[in-house]
């Protein structure tokens, strides 16, 4: 049972769009969907080859900037962004592999995030190409219902967990723990370590410039301070995982369920406003402390009290 969990979770996906739903909340399970995404692909290099990243909107801002771009002054659809943003996000992830990928630690994520405010002021400069904050805005849109938005996502985030299934279920998955394990270990056993770490930030990096290009296409408009914020994608994929749980496959499917709904019960509470970055901060806290695994990690110590009770029952 198991082991097709993912195929009739998918399956029962499919058929959401048929329900009914309002046109709000199939925006929610659309921004989910996507989060899940970006919260896989940064779980490979964050969570299972252990390289802390605080600069993943430099890659979610390029890619949504590939589409944009494209658009703007190609003239042609901003979907062609998808399968562009593969070549170029990788060609990105090699250049910040070969400057960031020999630091270690703190220092590693201290790069990554200073490279993300980097990309972010450099697009509010160079006007002519990405218009500055004046943003990008699509005249016309491909669907105006969201049900055909909502099947993109789920077969890019469907296609993204089966990837990286297969590469952690693969040798080159073992490479990548063995460095999140022990690098010097990982070493002196003669596995490259750059090279896999640099393989590790590919993946990341263009998966995550992917859900970058849907969201230039869903949303129909971006701007450097939407697509490269620190906090409202850098640091928010990282609670997305922590919250679920580092290095587990479902761990930021349900991170991402979690803190997509609870961000949007919190901003509707009246009076709240900006507060809602300090609320998630105590949310991340009591986390660490409580469920360090998060909540797939440690999920069995969740159910313990409900199952001990009723065993003792």
């Amino acid at each position: 049972m198991k082991k097709f969990l993912p195929l009739i979770i998918f399956a029962i996906l499919c058929f959401v769009p048929f329900v009914g739903l309002s046109t709000y909340v199939m925006h929610i399970l659309i921004l989910v969907l996507m989060w899940s995404v970006i919260g896989m692909a940064w779980n490979v290099l964050g969570g299972y080859t252990g390289q802390v990243s605080f600069g993943h909107a430099a890659f979610f801002g390029f890619g949504a900037y590939t589409g944009g771009i494209l658009y703007q002054h190609l003239g042609i659809s901003a979907w062609w962004g998808l399968p562009a943003c593969v070549v170029i996000l990788t060609a990105l992830s090699l250049v910040i592999g070969y400057i960031c990928l020999r630091l270690r630690g703190a220092y590693f994520a201290l790069a990554t995030l200073a490279l993300g405010e980097v990309c972010r002021v450099a697009a509010e400069n160079l006007v002519e190409f990405t218009q500055g904050n004046m943003g990008i805005m699509l005249r016309e849109r491909t669907w105006v219902d969201k049900t055909w938005y909502f099947y993109v996502i789920l077969i890019i985030a469907a296609s993204t967990y089966m990837l990286i299934k297969l590469v952690m279920e693969s040798k080159l998955g073992y490479y990548f723990v063995a460095i999140r394990e022990d690098q010097d270990a990982a070493e002196s056993l003669g596995i490259n370590t750059t090279f896999y770490k640099t393989i590790s930030l590919c993946l990341s990096g263009v998966l995550t410039g992917v859900a970058g290009a849907f969201y230039m296409n869903y949303m129909g408009y971006i701007d450097p301070a939407t697509v490269f914020p620190l906090s409202e994608v850098s640091i928010a994929v990282v609670m997305v995982v922590m919250v679920g749980g580092a290095a587990t496959f479902w761990g930021p499917i349900v991170g991402a369920l979690i803190m997509v709904f609870l961000a949007e019960v919190i901003r509707s509470l009246p009076h709240i406003g900006a507060a809602h970055q300090t609320i998630f901060g105590i949310i991340l806290i009591l986390i660490i402390m409580f469920l360090p695994n998060g909540v797939v990690g440690d999920f069995g110590k969740l159910i313990k009290p409900f199952v001990g009770r009723r065993t003792s029952s």
